[in-house]
């Protein structure tokens, strides 16, 4: 099948080309890049939520964990990489180091994350009930995340950006992660947002080219 950049592909097509177009030696990530018909600029029409994909990403994330010193065994089990309490608070506040791409906290830790929220805030890591990332069973959901569990936000230009694997993955493996995260952003649409939702979705390989695809 020969790429054409203007044609739009269906889901399984789009796929077997991103496969087959990658252009790094290493196993690069599968991308999904989503353009909304929402307004950024509007509270009310933000799309934010997670997703557990059937197949995971691929990736293994690192996960912190704010919780009370009860619950720390559980989450500890439960895969997280940082886990403590003020403890952690107050070294994270004295250093200002996030080693970690996501970070959970029990519902009683969140009033004195208020001390770093500034510092996870600029870099997109303070825990929100919207993804699921503050919870009163902080085990579960490190276990969920470790296992494939994503949360997805737009940007500020109204897209939505997410991995969806990696090149190496069975092609269906990627079709059923993709098809998971495109209902679970259709799930997500915003009361408020009118007219075409989902206006394009492109998916590509790291440095691969994008590939559009039809709805």
């Amino acid at each position: 099948m020969e790429f054409d950049k203007n044609k739009n592909y269906s889901i399984a097509e789009a796929i077997e080309l991103c496969q087959k177009l990658k252009k790094t030696k290493f196993d690069p990530s599968i991308e999904a890049h989503f353009r909304l018909g929402i307004d950024p600029k509007k509270g009310d029409q933000q799309v934010r939520s997670a997703v557990s994909l059937p197949h995971g990403t691929g990736k293994t994330v690192k996960i912190a964990a704010f919780v009370s010193p009860e619950k720390e065994k559980a989450v500890k089990e439960a895969g997280a990489d940082l886990v403590g309490g003020d403890d952690l608070i107050e070294e994270i506040k004295k250093t200002e180091k996030t080693d970690f791409q996501i970070a959970i906290a029990d519902m009683e830790m969140m009033k004195n994350l208020a001390k770093i929220a500034k510092i996870l805030g600029t870099r997109g890591l303070m825990p929100s009930p919207k993804n699921e990332t503050v919870t009163n069973n902080p085990a579960k959901a490190v276990e969920e995340l470790k296992k494939g569990k994503i949360s997805f936000k737009n940007d500020d230009t109204g897209n939505v950006h997410s991995i969806i694997g990696k090149a190496s993955f069975e092609a269906i493996k990627l079709v059923e992660n993709l098809n998971t995260l495109i209902e679970a952003i259709k799930k997500a649409k915003p009361t408020s947002s009118k007219g075409v939702y989902i206006k394009s979705l492109t998916i590509n390989s790291t440095m691969g080219p994008g590939i559009k695809i039809s709805l």
